[in-house]
């Protein structure tokens, strides 16, 4: 079976999509359209939105970036923040189904040659993340 991922079906997209309109354009309802997984793209986008403060104190502790200045690209604080809402929430998905998920997604707003970075950040933060969670 072949998956489709046009950015349409793609639910990564999606979540991309709603979290920029959010963050960028200040919309202050989102709507979800029906999709098969409405459920999940709702849960994260939501999710990364109320514990924006807690995904960006997580992602501070592993990188070294300052989502205050103004040089860091918006479209990679999202795909971070929505991954490590992921990483954090979503235990049952492995590291490595969200990255790969996330870096296909990453692929409709950013550069290739943008997506070797993204995805050490995020295989950095995935790693730490789930390495803090198996102690507990």
């Amino acid at each position: 079976m072949k998956i489709n991922y046009s950015p349409k079906n793609n639910p990564r997209v999606i979540i991309i999509q709603k979290l920029y309109g959010f963050l960028i354009n200040n919309e202050a309802s989102i709507d979800f359209p029906k999709h098969r997984f409405k459920k999940f793209i709702k849960e994260v986008v939501n999710g990364s939105i109320e514990r924006n403060d807690l995904l960006e104190e997580e992602l501070k502790k592993f990188l070294s970036i300052d989502f205050n200045s103004k040089s860091f690209d918006k479209v990679f604080e999202i795909i971070l923040k929505a991954a490590t809402f992921e990483f954090l929430y979503k235990p049952n998905l492995s590291i490595k189904i969200i990255i790969k998920e996330y870096l296909n997604a990453s692929n409709f707003f950013i550069e290739v040659s943008q997506t070797k970075y993204l995805n050490a950040l995020l295989d950095t933060v995935g790693k730490n993340l789930r390495k803090l969670d198996e102690r507990v």
